[in-house]
């Protein structure tokens, strides 16, 4: 009883320390932003890309506060089925994805200006982006057939089957 409490609250903790800190990336992406257009910097269209990588950051930093949040501070449950489980972590991996995508971008970006050889990075990126896309598409697949399969050896039954069921017990 009392570990689980001191879980919850540690779980709780960590929750607000991770949305605070998707803020603060919020904040300083619009601080950065507002000081480029501030200054009439040349670098205001990198800024922007930077900042959008930041708030999708950020993003995801603050789903993961939220959940810890509402699934073990909150709750205190593990998940029941497959499909939230899925779900979530599919969230949570377009959304690092899309991150790793806009750094990648940025670097090309960065990169194609500066130095052709320095385009190995950003594009390791860019693979590492795919590679994420085409594992998450691997294990949706995988985790929907696995689904189906518990679902039609293990029908819920119905209303109806149960009325049915009980009358012929009678």
């Amino acid at each position: 009883m009392i570990f689980d409490r001191v879980t919850r609250i540690a779980f709780a903790v960590a929750s607000a320390f991770l949305m605070l800190l998707a803020f603060g990336l919020i904040a300083y992406a619009a601080y950065e932003v507002a000081r480029d257009l501030v200054t009439y910097s040349a670098n205001i269209g990198t800024t922007l890309l930077e900042a959008v990588g930041y708030t999708v950051i950020a993003i995801a930093v603050f789903d993961v506060g939220k959940y810890l949040l509402e699934e073990e501070a909150i709750r205190a449950r593990e998940m029941r089925r497959a499909a939230e489980a899925r779900r979530s972590l599919t969230k949570f991996i377009s959304t690092i994805a899309i991150a790793v995508f806009l750094e990648g971008l940025v670097a090309v970006f960065e990169a194609g200006k500066k130095d052709v050889p320095t385009m190995i990075y950003p594009t390791l990126l860019l693979l590492t982006g795919v590679l994420l896309v085409v594992g998450l598409g691997i294990y949706q697949k995988l985790s929907a057939s696995v689904e189906n399969e518990i679902s039609d050896k293990d029908p819920a039954p119905t209303t109806r089957n149960k009325r049915s069921a009980s009358q012929t017990n009678k």
